[in-house]
């Protein structure tokens, strides 16, 4: 006889059962995890296509903000250190004389300064969009570039983050 075919169905006693045993039970959990965060220093790079989108993008600040100042992490507002350029379209919901268009976003931002988050406008993008220091919200800084402003903060040693934002095109119900 052929040792080597007999072998095969040998082998084969030992590997269908280890992949039945493997394979995971259509009734088990996902397992939540608690990473050990640590304060942050993040820099988020707000450059879109459209205004109101930024709404959509202070989703993102929210969603590194709130988990680190809940349980069980619990950090305050003074432990996280975070910077937002804006250079896109974006930056029109930054000055006074659009409060009523973009009201909800300015609220935001506001909000999200006085816990201080630090938003910074790209100076060049305001002059091309005519506006000067006196046509800004007061929490909103200028800095002479946004690409110049988003290198200096990652090479200090800041992570950078740059919301993606999709048009939703679809609710949560109809896709679940």
């Amino acid at each position: 006889m052929n040792p080597n075919r007999l072998a095969v169905p040998v082998l084969a006693l030992f590997i269908v059962p280890a992949c039945l045993t493997a394979s995971p039970s259509a009734h088990a959990e996902a397992q939540v995890v608690q990473t050990p965060y640590g304060p942050q220093k993040v820099v988020l790079d707000f450059y879109l296509d459209e205004p109101r989108k930024i709404n959509a993008a202070l989703y993102w600040l929210r969603s590194l903000i709130n988990p680190l100042m809940d349980a069980p992490y619990n950090y305050s507002p003074e432990s996280l250190d975070i910077l937002v350029i804006i250079h896109g379209t974006e930056i029109v919901t930054t000055v006074k004389h659009n409060h009523a268009k973009y009201e909800e976003a300015a609220e935001r931002m506001k909000y999200y300064a006085e816990l201080g988050v630090r938003f910074r406008v790209c100076g060049l993008a305001a002059q091309d969009y005519g506006y000067s220091a006196k046509d800004f919200y007061d929490f909103i800084e200028i800095a002479p570039s946004a690409i110049t402003e988003l290198a200096h903060w990652q090479l200090q040693g800041y992570a950078l983050i740059t919301p993606q934002i999709m048009i939703k095109r679809q609710t949560i119900e109809e896709i679940r």
